[in-house]
């Protein structure tokens, strides 16, 4: 595995496989930093990488679509549209030099952005693919699934004595009021879920099991129409998308 940003362009193997994480900038409750997103992306970017033969690690796109986000301090988001923008001329450029280019999600609002992007580019003939690191069952925000990952992942970053629980119905029955009134509007904790009982171990499970579901869809390599890489074996009607 190569980085992307400490290469010099004579290193750079022909047609190789770009992996870029991409997350956000956004409130994580009391507990988590506002990098959290980018932070699980890196990692699992980074751990697949080292697994895949001849990949180039690409630095993290670090903003992406956080609306619903915007009623706390800290946010900053650009929008779906700028996003949608921001990805197909990433993935217009880096595919004049890179085989194929594989998009490692670390946030769920980004979706239709990567979506959007992935049927414009797959269209134009570019080999685009993305991936969500999401974890099937887990919480939706800041709770417990995103705790863990973040005590494995940068411990130092966890403010673990500020945890609070947040609105814990599911996420189906609280999308209508997130739509309207953004996530302030129905916990204002900013916390989707309740981080008691995280833990580094838990998060290192959850790390190596999302590292190995992203390895094994990425040498399966098979892209849906918007540019989603399935996973060789995925339940049908899942869709874990990350926080």
């Amino acid at each position: 595995m190569r980085s992307l940003a400490g290469s010099v362009w004579p290193a750079i193997p022909p047609s190789p496989l770009l992996v870029v994480p991409l997350g956000s900038t956004e409130q994580h409750g009391h507990h988590l930093p506002l990098g959290t997103d980018t932070a699980v992306a890196c990692a699992v970017a980074d751990a697949a990488a080292l697994s895949l033969d001849g990949a180039v690690l690409a630095p993290a796109l670090a903003y992406g679509a956080s609306g619903e986000h915007e009623g706390f301090p800290g946010t900053v988001s650009l929008g779906t549209e700028a996003l949608t923008g921001l990805l197909v001329e990433y993935g217009r450029s880096a595919c004049r030099w890179a085989g194929r280019v594989l998009l490692v999600n670390g946030h769920g609002g980004n979706l239709e952005a990567l979506r959007a992007a992935g049927t414009l580019l797959r269209a134009e003939g570019r080999d685009v693919a993305w991936f969500p690191c999401g974890v099937p069952g887990g919480d939706a925000h800041a709770g417990r699934t995103e705790t863990s990952l973040m005590l494995h992942v940068e411990p130092e970053g966890v403010l673990g004595e500020r945890a609070v629980a947040g609105e814990t119905a599911p996420l189906a029955q609280l999308l209508p009021r997130l739509r309207a009134e953004g996530v302030r509007g129905v916990s204002p904790t900013g916390v989707l879920g309740d981080p008691a009982g995280a833990s580094a171990e838990e998060g290192a499970v959850l790390l190596t099991a999302l590292t190995d579901r992203l390895v094994a869809a990425t040498l399966a390599w098979t892209v849906d129409a918007g540019g989603r890489l399935r996973e060789p074996a995925a339940p049908e009607g899942t869709d874990p998308a990350g926080g």
